[in-house]
């Protein structure tokens, strides 16, 4: 038996959105990844650093997964759900968790990490970045590309073409430039989600609050209505989310 749109939505609703385990929706939504596997490659980098620093944590749980840390582990976050998340995940291994607005600057001295991750950071401060770097030192992120998971952010807000040309990789790249640093990588690939439901829907809206900013059950019930049924009548709701590899290196001089 079908289950209803008020329990799918009341379920998602009573579901913590805090961290970056996407684990609930498993069985709900899917999602493509991207062919370059950004916590391996960071893990491999993090085996060979000295002091390294991931910037936006969210919940720990990428950085978590590396096999090792540097002598000097760091990482920064802003929204204090998170921030007590991953200290609980990551102060037994040694890493020091700092809550940060994500406004610069940064709260550390200049050249102070030889390698400096991220994945997905919700604003990047570029001069930041090189600042902290020491020389020959790296910055290695997964970044979110231009009009990702638009489909969504459209189905509840209509048109946004402004919108669609932020976040490019081409812009990244030159602000990295700008700022002296060397892009060494660069890589680029959008990629299939579908979800299997309007809890689904709700419990990713609440979760990843830049693709409907602002997004509540109460403002939008009318067009998740609309998309439960949607999804009844043709199955899976298919967005596009889109991610960019970036690795920027500063020179020795």
């Amino acid at each position: 038996m079908d289950r209803t749109f008020e329990d799918l939505v009341a379920e998602a609703e009573d579901v913590s959105p805090a961290g970056w385990d996407f684990s609930w929706l498993d069985g709900r939504a899917t999602e493509q990844r991207p062919s370059w596997g950004y916590q391996r490659l960071m893990s491999e980098r993090l085996a060979h650093a000295d002091a390294a620093l991931d910037i936006q944590t969210g919940g720990g749980e990428v950085l978590a997964g590396a096999a090792e840390f540097p002598p000097t582990m760091v990482a920064t976050e802003s929204w204090p759900p998170n921030v007590a998340k991953a200290t609980r995940l990551l102060h037994p291994r040694g890493a020091v968790v700092v809550a940060d607005p994500d406004e610069p600057p940064l709260p550390f001295a200049g050249e102070a990490f030889d390698l400096v991750v991220s994945r997905h950071p919700a604003t990047v401060w570029w001069t930041e970045i090189a600042r902290v770097l020491a020389p020959g030192g790296t910055y290695l992120a997964q970044h979110v590309g231009p009009a990702s998971v638009f489909e969504l952010t459209e189905f509840f807000l209509g048109p946004q073409p402004q919108a669609r040309r932020k976040r490019h990789p081409d812009t990244d790249t030159a602000d990295a430039r700008a700022n002296g640093l060397d892009v060494v990588d660069l890589r680029f690939e959008r990629l299939r989600m579908e979800f299997y439901d309007i809890g689904a829907v709700v419990y990713f809206l609440r979760k990843v609050i830049w693709i409907v900013p602002g997004f509540t059950v109460d403002a939008h019930r009318d067009r998740l209505r609309e998309l439960h049924e949607l999804i009844r009548r043709d199955g899976p709701f298919v967005a596009h989310s889109s991610r960019f590899l970036i690795e920027a290196r500063k020179p020795f001089s």
